[in-house]
């Protein structure tokens, strides 16, 4: 690898480290992340887009990539689809909150920060590598697949979700725009006071915020690596169009006020919002319409 390019994707990398360090504690309170039923529902149904259906036995060792705080991982293991997990993440800030509500929820998990371009596992180790929101925080991934199927044993699947299409990250700027012009009105009718400071000027790591993101994928660019790689029976869905719409707009709206101000009223009911309109995607829109056109692409994949 050219050594501008290496540069820039240990840039890449340390941003990642340094924002996700610095966001891990407020992390599932800015995405409304949920280790309850509410959670485990989501998953399963992100899951089983993904697969093609629920399995209908458990995974018996899993990797997942790019933990975060354990939404995806935690919330599967109380489902029941894994057994042994390997959590790992390049944030150790994020994985020590993963291990925090792992020990709450009486949850056994292995965690270790690592860069998913380099996974420190033996070959043929796991039956299952999965993750979510992760695909797109990653410089090379040519090299991460290739790291996946290293360590997937044979016949072992992979399944990623949460990953932005091209065309659905384009859409999410409308909404994102709309809201930004409303939050005045939106905060005078709360009560709410504007935001004091600016995270951009800050210099903690939350600054970094809109560098970590560096893909946003077309469906058939991922079926190209996938196959690439090594993978064959890939299989890609979209997920949510409606919900995308009305979840960046809620977002823009909170993000304008101060987080203490906003009412828990107002967080409750802009929720299942969010999550009624996640039933009608999938439901009526995600069967219909092309995985571009939605925020969200699910995929699956086996080694051959």
């Amino acid at each position: 690898m050219p050594a501008s390019r290496q540069a820039s994707h240990e840039r890449i990398k340390d941003s990642n480290v340094r924002y996700h360090d610095a966001a891990a504690a407020e992390y599932d309170s800015k995405w409304g992340i949920d280790f309850g039923p509410i959670g485990q529902d989501q998953v399963r149904g992100k899951v089983a887009k993904a697969l093609g259906g629920w399995p209908g036995r458990p995974f018996a060792d899993a990797l997942e990539i790019g933990s975060g705080t354990g939404y995806f991982s935690l919330n599967l293991l109380q489902l029941g689809l894994i057994g042994r997990l390997v959590a790992t993440d390049i944030s150790p800030g994020m994985l020590d909150e993963l291990g925090a509500t792992a020990e709450r929820l009486g949850l056994e998990v292995e965690t270790k920060a690592t860069d998913a371009e380099r996974l420190p596992f033996q070959d043929a180790s796991f039956d299952l590598v999965f993750g979510h929101a992760v695909l797109h925080h990653l410089p090379d991934l040519d090299a991460a697949l290739a790291e996946f199927r290293r360590v997937l044993r044979p016949g072992g699947t992979l399944a990623f979700c949460g990953e932005p299409s091209r065309y659905g990250d384009l859409l999410a700027a409308v909404p994102k725009r709309g809201a930004a012009l409303l939050a005045p009105l939106w905060r005078l009718a709360l009560g709410a006071s504007s935001r004091r400071g600016d995270r951009a000027q800050r210099r903690d790591g939350h600054e970094l915020e809109p560098e970590v993101d560096v893909h946003a994928f077309a469906p058939r660019r991922l079926r190209g690596l996938l196959h690439g790689a090594g993978f064959d029976q890939v299989r890609i869905r979209g997920e949510e169009l409606l919900a995308n719409a009305y979840g960046w707009t809620v977002r823009t709206l909170e993000g304008s006020a101060e987080p203490a101000e906003v009412p828990y009223r107002w967080r409750e009911l802009a929720f299942r919002g969010y999550i009624a309109l996640q039933r009608v995607d999938a439901a009526l829109l995600e069967p219909r319409l092309p995985p571009s056109l939605f925020y969200n692409l699910v995929l699956s994949a086996r080694v051959k």
